[in-house]
């Protein structure tokens, strides 16, 4: 089915972990965020191991929204371990497979459109197409930057909450020093579930854009926002033209 710009699927599965947050933590997070949430958190996930990564908590059993989370991890997992990838040379291939794997499990352009909100109706088709891509640039561009940057985290699946076409895994990371809640939120898309949103210790990945995007068109112009976008895609190139990370797009 098709969604609007609005956020039908949260109102549904509850807003109680979208607060805001505020003072330094609250920028910490955003800043966070700002880096490629979607990389951070599912290799941040990856890194925790197979063993981890696949058990849910005690006493629950996976639905399907968990399965397609754990699968997704799991063969990250596979990616990041296979030592034919990780020879001289092999990080940017390694890359691309890992940004693919991503993208098979969430939808960038499910995620752009609830990311501009209203703005999204008024976009001609070849308009949401160039935003999309250039979204998915904006989320993917710090993989390699994140690949090799967590170890020693564990992994606990909490449960999942299902809506009609919605659904809301929520897991756990912890490590020697902190736990952080994270969910994910999906969308039964064509039989399989895909992601649009994730949550993190409260914080809404497409909330924060949406709130970044909005305080850009209320202050200048749509224009300008792409033009931004686009600055932010072309930092991502080499003196070569050759892309510094994320790999192609899938």
């Amino acid at each position: 089915m098709t969604i609007g710009s609005g956020s039908r699927g949260d109102a549904q599965l509850g807003h109680g972990r979208g607060r805001e947050m505020t003072g330094d933590m609250g920028r910490a997070r955003m800043a966070w965020f700002s880096l490629g949430g979607i990389a951070r958190v599912l290799l941040a996930l990856a890194m925790a191991g197979v063993a981890v990564g696949a058990s849910p908590a005690p006493g629950r059993s996976a639905g399907p929204a968990t399965e397609a989370i754990q699968d997704t991890i799991s063969q990250m997992i596979r990616l990041l371990e296979d030592p034919n990838l990780k020879g001289p040379g092999k990080a940017e291939e390694r890359r691309r497979l890992l940004e693919k794997t991503i993208g098979n499990r969430f939808s960038y352009a499910e995620m752009a459109k609830r990311s501009l909100g209203d703005h999204w109706r008024g976009l001609t088709d070849p308009e949401r197409e160039e935003f999309v891509a250039l979204f998915q640039r904006l989320l993917s561009k710090t993989y390699a930057r994140t690949i090799e940057g967590y170890a020693g985290e564990q992994v606990q699946y909490l449960g999942e909450r299902v809506a009609e076409d919605f659904a809301e895994v929520r897991t756990k990371i912890v490590s020697a020093k902190v736990q952080i809640p994270v969910d994910y939120r999906l969308l039964l898309m064509a039989g399989d579930w895909r992601g649009y949103d994730i949550v993190v210790d409260g914080v809404s990945l497409v909330r924060n854009y949406r709130g970044q995007f909005s305080r850009i068109l209320r202050s200048s112009s749509y224009a300008e926002l792409l033009e931004h976008l686009r600055k932010k895609a072309a930092s991502d190139q080499g003196a070569d033209g050759s892309r510094r990370t994320g790999g192609e797009r899938s």
